[in-house]
């Protein structure tokens, strides 16, 4: 099966992010996509400057005030998006492992998904399967969870 990787960077935009995973999840469900359209986010050293920071909230005794926890909700997307500002470089890697036979499909999705809105501007790049730098992103897209 051909793989082709669609790498966009996304730079500390968290919004459009959020809007990109948002439409790849809608695709996958409404065109039956789960195999065969996979992504990942590459966010650097941010995962564990946000898992550290996501485990501080939940040590603080719970109380039932629906105050409390909008305050705590907004304190952690504030502190989400002050670890992306830090790092200021979120990429977006998307898998498209496709069969041989569905070369057709591939090329459809190769072509619309760059072209939609929260992808035109992440300076979308496409990696296909026999180029050089293939294997390091193969490997990039493999260790991130």
């Amino acid at each position: 099966m051909a793989q082709t990787y669609l790498l966009f960077d996304f730079g500390a935009d968290e919004e459009k992010l959020q809007q990109a995973r948002h439409k790849l999840d809608g695709w996958k469900q409404a065109f039956r996509l789960d195999k065969k359209l996979q992504f990942k986010f590459d966010r650097g050293e941010a995962p564990a400057e946000t898992s550290q920071s996501a485990a501080k909230p939940e040590a603080e005794p719970k109380s039932p005030a629906k105050v409390k926890s909008k305050a705590k909700s907004s304190a952690s997307s504030k502190s989400a998006d002050s670890s992306a500002e830090k790092n200021g470089d979120v990429k977006l890697l998307v898998r498209l492992y496709f069969s041989p036979h569905e070369k057709l499909s591939e090329q459809r999705w190769v072509t619309r998904i760059p072209s939609e809105e929260p992808f035109k501007g992440a300076s979308p790049r496409i990696v296909q399967e026999g180029t050089p730098e293939f294997t390091d992103i193969l490997n990039r897209f493999d260790t991130l969870d």
